[in-house]
C-alpha cells in the first residue's frame, strides 16, 4: 500500500484545520464559484448539444429531400428511356 496518498491527505487535513476562519471562508467561496462554473459549463454543453442535434436534423432532412428529388429524376429518365426503346420496336 502506498503511504504517499495517505500522508498527503493527512497533511491537507492538518493544514485545513490550522487555517484561519477567513481562509476557510475564502476556500468555501472558491468552492462555490467552482460549483457555479461547473453548472454553467454543463448548461452550455447541453445547449450546444441541442443546437448540434437540431443542425444534424436539418442536414438529414435536406439529404432526404435531395435523395427523393434524385430518385424522381432517375425514375423519369428510366421511363423516358423505356418509352424511347418501345417506340423503336
Amino acid at each position: 500500500m502506498r503511504l504517499t496518498p495517505i500522508l498527503t491527505a493527512a497533511a491537507a487535513a492538518l493544514a485545513l484545520a490550522a487555517c484561519s476562519n477567513k481562509t476557510q471562508d475564502e476556500a468555501a467561496a472558491s468552492a462555490d464559484h467552482a460549483g457555479a462554473a461547473t453548472v454553467s459549463a454543463a448548461q452550455d454543453t447541453a445547449a450546444n448539444t441541442q443546437a448540434a442535434a437540431a443542425d444534424a436534423s436539418r442536414a438529414a432532412d435536406r439529404a432526404a429531400d435531395s435523395t427523393a428529388q434524385a430518385a424522381g429524376v432517375a425514375e423519369r429518365k428510366t421511363e423516358a428511356a423505356a418509352n424511347a426503346a418501345a417506340k423503336q420496336k
